[in-house]
């Protein structure tokens, strides 16, 4: 009997539960050890490149620093400059909602009919895909170099084809009124890039949406406008959110083609910010006009997300 007894003891103690408890613990542990050794790389850089010069900069947007002596704190003196007696703050923000209003919706039409047109079953077509991509691989800088020749007045492409049309072309990026136009235009050079995601939502559409839409005798335009349209809405969404902050950040143009000019015509924002940053020495401003920035961005974007709930269909959703 009392044998018996250390026998149950032994066949229901704990002990045994509570080691294969232990053992479950520590391989969790290792498994998440190795997981945050193998992303420390990119935590360590984004502390240390993203988030670290967001916080300093955030605090150098409340000081009068020049680079070479000590920070001063004026609070919020910068900020109260930017929206109350500065006026290329106002042109800057101007050009840029400008550009961002028809560039967006523009690049979004473009890259949409591109792809569509190289979804295509036709032979060849791969490289036609190369060739609509190349634009997105080529860099920015030589690639802004060849527009100021195609703008060009005197020799460039544009107005020597129009000369042959028996049309004056204008002064494009020189001048104050079709710079803009120009600078617009040249955007749609890029349009190629998001070829791949819209290709990628196109050929998500299930066939047989298409297939019942013939039985029922539907056109071209109503396939577009009831099928095409409500299933890319997710592709939408995504080229919409990259478009909106890309055009809000715009820079390059500005920089390399026109200086701002002429004008203050494109004084792009990023531009402006540059400027008071490294031309005027004036990284106190410049940080202030950043978070601006940044805010002004968020709101967008945030405004965007907030509206997909009404207009962005995913497939399998019920309402």
């Amino acid at each position: 009997m009392q044998r018996d007894s250390k026998l149950s003891t032994v066949v229901n103690s704990p002990i045994p539960f509570v080691k294969k408890k232990n053992k479950w613990l520590n391989a969790s542990r290792k498994e998440g050890i190795t997981f945050y050794l193998l992303i420390s790389p990119w935590l360590l850089g984004f502390l240390f490149f993203i988030l670290g010069p967001m916080v300093s900069s955030l605090y150098i947007s409340f000081t009068n620093w020049d680079l070479l002596t000590n920070a001063k704190w004026i609070g919020l003196e910068n900020y109260i400059k930017a929206f109350t007696g500065d006026d290329l703050f106002w042109q800057s923000l101007k050009v840029t909602m400008i550009y961002s209003l028809f560039s967006v919706p523009l690049g979004l039409i473009v890259s949409l009919g591109v792809a569509m047109l190289l979804n295509q079953a036709v032979r060849g077509m791969r490289i036609f895909r190369t060739i609509y991509y190349l634009p997105a691989v080529v860099s920015g800088v030589s690639v802004m170099v060849l527009w100021m020749y195609i703008f060009n007045p005197q020799i460039g492409l544009l107005n020597t084809f129009l000369g042959y049309l028996g049309i004056n072309g204008p002064g494009w990026i020189f001048d104050p009124k079709w710079a803009m136009v120009s600078i617009i235009i040249m955007g749609l050079w890029g349009a190629g890039g998001g070829i791949i995601v819209w290709l990628a939502g196109l050929n998500g559409i299930p066939d047989y949406l298409y297939e019942a839409a013939d039985l029922d005798g539907a056109s071209k335009f109503q396939k577009f406008r009831h099928i095409t349209i409500p299933m890319l809405t997710p592709t939408i969404f995504f080229n919409l959110i990259t478009g909106i902050i890309g055009a809000l950040q715009t820079f390059g143009q500005a920089y390399v083609m026109t200086k701002g000019g002429p004008m203050n015509s494109t004084l792009f924002f990023n531009y402006y910010l540059f400027r008071k940053a490294f031309e005027e020495f004036d990284m106190g401003y410049a940080s202030a006009l950043a978070w601006i920035l940044f805010i002004i961005i968020f709101i967008f974007t945030l405004l965007v997300f907030k509206s997909s709930s009404f207009w962005v269909h995913y497939e399998g959703e019920r309402k």
